[in-house]
């Protein structure tokens, strides 16, 4: 998975934390649940606040 895969990520997210609140998460301890799912592989240092935004906002749909 790379930053740009936004669905794919809040998917992976929602599977592995189904007990936390996404809308509760901070950037960085969202941009460390990221980096850590098994199959990212990207550059750690390009998760931005805007593509944080949207995995958030994705991911807080897919709690639903």
């Amino acid at each position: 998975m790379k930053w740009i895969d936004v669905r794919d990520i809040a998917i992976a997210l929602a599977e592995k934390h189904p007990d936390i609140d996404p809308s509760k998460v901070r950037f960085v301890d969202l941009h460390n649940f990221v980096v850590d799912l098994e199959g990212f592989d990207d550059d750690h240092s390009r998760g931005g606040e805007k593509v944080l935004e949207a995995i958030q906002t994705a991911w807080m749909d897919e709690a639903e």
